[in-house]
């Protein structure tokens, strides 16, 4: 490449890109893309291959029954499932690096078609206590801001959250990924508003309990991303995965 792309300084345990290794990097998610279609090329087109790239929450939480479908679906597809968050997931499909993205918010792209797939209902997740009921009433009272364990799920989520709960409390704990709430969430008062899909997931331990919000949250959409030009080869993977999504969510 005609320079240095990355840097290990003396004594240091990690490596670390160069500006110029950080410029090329983007090139090499590319390269990955080509190579993955060339390998198809070489295969004859015989196996059937979708690339996916999808939020950490919806990954986890939201497409495993689809993940399944499409493990045991014959004949036999190739699988890529990548983590990522919305704007990298917008940046690789309009580079076709993946093929189709789920995401929790639209960006304007004049590249890329966006197609909401799926909506469920916000819910208070709170530690099982003796007496606490999942039917039991609310109060806003109860909930104090200090207590909260914080996950920003989307733009319509902070604006109304933050409507009811003072956004600069200096001691709530915000979190990026929904996979450390059962690390913080460990106080009877305690609390956060999570998704259902996650609140059940996390219910199913035995340790938390679902109760309603007493304010308006506004549901969390998950929408779905492919380019609006995609590759004839994706025509049967997006197909087949169109017909999973519709038999698990109902999307049409």
């Amino acid at each position: 490449m005609g320079g240095l792309l990355v840097e290990r300084r003396k004594g240091a345990a990690k490596i670390s890109l160069t500006p110029k290794g950080e410029n090329f990097f983007s090139i090499a998610e590319r390269w990955e893309a080509l190579s993955r279609e060339t390998q198809i090329l070489q295969a004859d087109g015989s196996q059937l291959s979708l690339a996916i790239s999808a939020a950490e929450s919806i990954s986890h939480f939201v497409l495993p029954p689809v993940y399944r479908m499409l493990n045991r679906h014959t004949p036999s597809l190739r699988l890529q499932i990548r983590t990522q968050h919305t704007q990298e997931a917008f940046d690789s499909i309009e580079r076709r690096e993946m093929d189709v993205a789920f995401v929790v918010r639209e960006i304007a792209s004049p590249s890329v078609t966006v197609q909401p797939f799926f909506a469920e209902d916000m819910v208070l997740l709170r530690r099982v206590v003796p007496g606490r009921q999942a039917d039991d009433p609310v109060t806003l009272e109860e909930l104090a801001a200090q207590d909260e364990v914080f996950v920003n799920w989307n733009r319509e989520f902070q604006f109304r959250h933050d409507q009811w709960w003072d956004p600069l409390c200096p001691s709530r704990v915000h979190l990026e990924t929904a996979g450390l709430i059962p690390t913080f969430l460990t106080d009877a008062k305690q609390w956060a508003i999570v998704p259902v899909s996650i609140g059940e997931h996390l219910r199913r331990t035995g340790d938390f309990v679902l109760q309603k919000l007493p304010v308006a949250v506004p549901a969390r959409i998950g929408f779905k991303v492919t380019h609006k030009f995609p590759n004839p080869a994706l025509r049967e993977p997006l197909r087949i995965l169109d017909g999973y999504l519709q038999n698990v969510f109902g999307t049409p």
